[in-house]
C-alpha cells in the first residue's frame, strides 16, 4: 500500500493552524448540500466498533434557532441567533441496536446489553470524537464553527430529542467566520511540555 502524501501547509492551516473558533459569522448562507457534505465526511472516520453514537440536529430556521436560544447561557444565545445554523451534537444511547448492521464482523451488540456505564462510557467519548470530526470537516470545506457549552442540557435534551434515546453533546455555531469577533488566539504550548516518548 502506498504512503499517503502529507497535506500542503496551505491545507494544514485552513484545518489546524489559523483556523479558528468564532463567535459570529459572515451574512452569508449555508446551504443543505454542505450540511450533508459535512456528515459524508465526518461519518467517515473512525469511532470504537464503528458504532457512530452521533446524531445532529441541525438548527437552521429561525424557529429553531429561537428555541435553543432560549435553552442557552447568556451571550450563547445571541451567537445562536446570529449564526447561519447551529449543530446540535447529540448521542445516542441506544448505538449499539444498530452494530449488527454497522460492525457485523462480531455480536457487538452483546458487549453493551446491560452494562449502563460501558453504553454512557462509549457514546460520550465516541460522539465527541465525531463532534470533533464534525469540526475538522466544516474546516476542511471552507466552513467555520463555533463550539460550545454553556446551555441547559436537560431542556435540549426534552426540546430537541424527547421521545428518543438521544441525548446532548454539545453545540456548535456553522457559517463564514467574521474575523472581527474573534480574539487573540490563546497560547499553545510546546510538545516538550504535556508529551512524552516512551
Amino acid at each position: 500500500m502506498p504512503i499517503n502524501t502529507p497535506l500542503d501547509a496551505k491545507a494544514l492551516d485552513q484545518i489546524f493552524r489559523e483556523a479558528r473558533s468564532y463567535n459570529g459569522y459572515l451574512d452569508a448562507p449555508v446551504s443543505t448540500e454542505q450540511l450533508t457534505a459535512i456528515w459524508d465526511l465526518m461519518k467517515m472516520a473512525p469511532t470504537s466498533a464503528n458504532c457512530l453514537p452521533a446524531r445532529i440536529v441541525w438548527c437552521v430556521s429561525d424557529a429553531a434557532k429561537a428555541k435553543l436560544a432560549a435553552m442557552a447561557m447568556p451571550a450563547n444565545d445571541k451567537k445562536i441567533l446570529a449564526a447561519p445554523v447551529t449543530a446540535i451534537i447529540g448521542m445516542d444511547m441506544e448505538f449499539h441496536e444498530y452494530l449488527p448492521e454497522f460492525f457485523p464482523h462480531t455480536d457487538a451488540r452483546s458487549w453493551f446489553i446491560g452494562n449502563e456505564d460501558l453504553i454512557k462510557e462509549t457514546a460520550f467519548r465516541n460522539s465527541s470524537l465525531q463532534g470533533a470530526y464534525f469540526i475538522i470537516a466544516a474546516r476542511a470545506l471552507g466552513l467555520d464553527t463555533g463550539p460550545m457549552s454553556g446551555f441547559d442540557q436537560a431542556a435540549v435534551n426534552e426540546g430537541f430529542f424527547g421521545g428518543t434515546s438521544v441525548k446532548a453533546n454539545f453545540i456548535a455555531t456553522l457559517g463564514y467566520g467574521d474575523p472581527a469577533t474573534i480574539h487573540t488566539r490563546g497560547p499553545r504550548p510546546e510538545f516538550g511540555r504535556f508529551n512524552s516518548i516512551v
